[in-house]
């Protein structure tokens, strides 16, 4: 295990050297395709296994008007097609993909139009969670929306010391999907320690179940994972307060374990061509496949 070890961290410092062909025939653990067809496609799959879905189009810190008109059209078109084909699904957006780094009010009329358009198919809409740069306008957005829709959620992420107070302004009936939290951030700002980000995780969720909030459990952490199912049976949660959520590709084998366990299960499949700083970011969390992509170089 040592060994492994090393060869991925060593791994992760060469990822930028790796060639792009090679990468994508990793990032198909990761990411359902560059199309919404594959994405469909893989999603069907997962409803027939009893596992929810929620659908999200890669790409992020967009800057270009235009382009933020794109993403627009590509939601759109996807919540049109998740409806057509009725399939258990919702959709996750980023803010960045949609005007944050622009102007807030051009991201809230963006949002606006792509929730009106989900609440009248029935789709859920997520507003993920980026950099804590982002932390507050997107809770900001969250609420003024809430105020208009029932179809729409946010994510809070447990590493940021000031969850549990965010938790305390959230709107009454709120849907919130809980998870560590990715994004490089300074002590004053995020937890550094590893049980510590657990521990607040802990706190967050007894917290969220106890403003009667329903609540995404989204971590792969297997220790957070029981303590979670140890939260919700103490509390004596139904079925319908919660659900575990999991990245396509990632731990597998946990995932049909709570399915068979009758626990809710949903399940994010990420699309699109802007593949690449997605699988980068999942190699850099998993050191160890990162080292198999070295060998498979060395080997060339």
């Amino acid at each position: 295990m040592r060994a492994i070890g090393l060869v991925g961290k060593i791994a992760v410092a060469m990822i930028p050297f790796i060639p792009k062909s090679l990468l994508w025939r990793i990032a198909k653990r990761y990411v359902a395709g560059e199309d919404i067809l594959s994405a469909i496609e893989q999603v069907k799959r997962l409803n027939s296994l009893g596992i929810r879905a929620t659908i999200d189009i890669l790409g992020e810190e967009v800057t270009d008007r235009e382009k933020v008109k794109y993403f627009l059209e590509e939601y759109k078109q996807l919540v049109e097609k998740i409806h057509t084909e009725n399939l258990n699904s919702g959709i996750s957006v980023k803010p960045s993909m949609l005007g944050l780094r622009i102007d807030e009010e051009f991201m809230y009329e963006n949002f606006e139009k792509l929730t009106s358009a989900a609440a009248d198919a029935s789709i859920f809409v997520r507003i993920d969670m980026e950099d804590s740069s982002a932390t507050t306008p997107t809770i900001k957005l969250y609420k003024k929306l809430k105020e208009r829709f029932d179809n729409v959620g946010v994510v809070l992420q447990a590493y940021l010391r000031r969850t549990l107070l965010d938790i305390a302004e959230l709107p009454e009936n709120s849907n919130v999907r809980l998870c560590k939290g990715i994004y490089d951030e300074p002590p004053g700002i995020a937890w550094q320690l590893y049980e510590s980000v657990r521990a607040n995780f802990l706190a967050s969720l007894n917290k969220l179940f106890s403003r009667g909030f329903y609540v995404g459990i989204a971590t792969h952490d297997e220790l957070l994972i029981v303590e979670s199912i140890n939260i919700i049976d103490k509390l004596k949660k139904s079925r319908n307060d919660y659900e575990f959520q999991m990245l396509y590709g990632v731990r597998q084998k946990e995932a049909f374990s709570l399915v068979r366990e009758s626990h809710p299960l949903r399940v994010y499949v990420p699309f699109g061509k802007d593949w690449y700083p997605y699988t980068i970011r999942r190699l850099r969390e998993n050191p160890e496949i990162a080292g198999y992509i070295l060998r498979a170089v060395i080997k060339r």
